[in-house]
């Protein structure tokens, strides 16, 4: 395989990866938007409290063996030894199944313990109920880290996709559904979760099939595997630092609700508003997320390739790559970050229904969230430049230095009666600007030849700018007119200034020539996308 199909794997699988995210994210706020009228603000705070458990025991299950998993196959592939790749996955099977029938007894016996102990004693059902998806999770990762490792990214696209259409339709289903029956609230949540463990199950089913099909075409070769205890011990040492990164936030997330939710207590707010405040930052940072989740799909993709460059030594195209990574990144991140500051109050009046008090706290957290969106995305994509190039341990101390300042910051802030709950995303904000100054300087120490990161970021930041400009001119404009009042009024202002704004940005990227022509030219039909932009 050449070196330039090679990057083109590499892309094409980032484009694939990104489409299945944005189609799950768009159907995903189908979900919870809904799902947040039906329950309210206090279930959906339920609803969240489960799903931050879930993926505190998701993290130390799934995390680091996947992207070891695909470490290891993609090295291995690279060299032409096949029967050490059936080995590896045989053996990451064997774990992913231990851990998962694990974390799905710890929440679906202990799951009022937990409650209780999250401040949030009603959302027992919801954490009971979403308990037997961390085994499925586990198998799915199984599959999925396979897959990745050989560069191929249309199982885990499609998987991604049944998953989500499958939650939409028994989730609210069941939800609706139990709120009839029984007028409970804690319920109702937890009957929204019955669609995650449905999604789960079907998806376990597709990319079995998928599997069973890839594993029996692959080439038989002489060479003699590793044994399974070698192979195991390989895999959870570069399982074991990447898991202990990722779930390190993961953590500090559910100890800052735990925090923030009993300094609000302490500050005499009652319980009942405290579960509202909680349930309005949740779904700020559910729309916080659906950019950041544009992210992944490249820290997924870049790892396998950047594995098998370094495997062969191609020091040239490593940097290429990792440059190419860095700017799709800031052309994702970038305009969403600014466009969710700039549009922060019309935004989340749409998506969430808010007004008068909700709206104005909810269009603080989301101001502060929308600029963190640019440290987040950096610092996914730094920490996989560092986890392909075999430097593991260096983003667990950097993460773990963020999350500490980010607890410190919630406890201090969160309890002062002037700032409350915006002194969580403001944590949020200053964690993750921490860890990517660091991820950043680690990297030039650590990585020969290292990708200039600031370079490649200043064409989109630049493109993004003039875009906001624009917006925020767009959407003061819109509130002069006469709109119609409620949720259609919200509609108009949010959905006209984004609509102007994608258009702003793509002339401007152009402009600025953002995408550079090699990056087009390693895309599908490249010449013709060079041709159009003029590149």
């Amino acid at each position: 395989m050449s070196d330039t199909q090679k990057k083109q794997n590499f892309l094409q699988g980032t484009a694939l990866l990104a489409m299945a995210a944005m189609f799950v994210k768009l159907v995903g706020a189908l979900y919870k938007v809904p799902l947040n009228a039906i329950i309210g603000e206090k279930g959906f705070g339920y609803f969240t409290t489960a799903y931050e458990i879930y993926n505190i025991l998701l993290m130390i299950s799934t995390a680091g063996l996947p992207v070891a998993m695909s470490r290891m196959i993609s090295e291995s592939s690279s060299l032409g030894n096949y029967a050490q790749v059936r080995q590896i996955y045989t053996t990451a099977r064997k774990i992913f199944l231990i851990l998962g029938v694990s974390g799905s007894l710890l929440m679906t016996l202990f799951c009022r313990q937990l409650a209780a102990y999250w401040n949030q004693p009603d959302a027992w059902a919801a954490i009971g109920f979403l308990g037997p998806c961390v085994l499925f999770i586990c198998v799915m990762s199984a599959y999925r880290g396979y897959f990745q490792g050989q560069s191929n990214m249309i199982p885990t696209a499609v998987s991604q996709v049944i998953e989500v259409i499958v939650k939409l339709a028994v989730g609210m289903l069941a939800a609706v559904a139990l709120l009839k029956l029984t007028s409970s609230i804690p319920l109702a949540a937890g009957g929204a979760i019955l669609g995650v463990t449905a999604s789960c199950i079907v998806s376990v089913f597709y990319l079995s099939g998928r599997f069973r099909a890839s594993f029996r075409l692959l080439p038989q070769t002489g060479d003699t595997p590793k044994s399974f205890r070698s192979t195991a011990w390989e895999l959870l040492k570069i399982a074991f630092p990447i898991t202990l990164s990722s779930t390190c936030l993961s953590i500090v997330t559910s100890l800052s609700s735990k925090i923030y939710m009993g300094r609000l207590l302490e500050s005499g707010i009652t319980q009942e508003a405290a579960d509202t405040m909680r349930g309005i930052h949740v779904m700020t940072q559910t729309i916080y997320n659906m950019p950041c989740a544009l992210i992944t799909p490249i820290t997924v993709s870049i790892i396998p390739a950047i594995t098998a460059l370094v495997t062969q030594k191609k020091i040239r195209e490593i940097r290429m790559t990792e440059e190419s990574a860095i700017r799709v990144t800031g052309i994702f991140a970038m305009p969403c970050a600014v466009g969710l500051m700039c549009l922060a109050q019309p935004v989340t009046a749409f998506l969430g229904g808010y007004s008068g008090q909700k709206l104005a706290l909810a269009t603080q957290l989301m101001t502060v969230l929308g600029a963190a969106i640019v440290f987040n995305a950096l610092v996914l994509v730094t920490t996989a430049i560092m986890q392909a190039h075999g430097n593991v341990n260096r983003p667990v101390i950097n993460m773990l230095i963020g999350g500490i300042l980010k607890l410190i910051v919630v406890y201090f802030l969160t309890g002062n009666p002037a700032v409350g709950i915006v002194g969580t995303p403001i944590g949020t904000l200053l964690s993750y600007v921490v860890i990517c100054i660091l991820n950043v300087l680690s990297i030039r120490s650590l990585v020969d030849d290292s990708p200039r990161i600031v370079k490649n970021l200043l064409r989109p930041l630049l493109a993004a700018c003039v875009m906001g400009i624009v917006v925020w001119f767009s959407w003061k404009g819109m509130t002069l007119l006469p709109l119609p009042q409620g949720r259609l009024g919200y509609a108009l202002e949010a959905v006209v200034p984004v609509g102007v704004g994608i258009l702003v940005y793509l002339f401007a990227a152009v402009k600025f020539q953002v995408l550079t022509r090699e990056d087009c030219l390693l895309l599908p039909k490249g010449e013709k996308i060079a041709k159009l932009l003029k590149l």
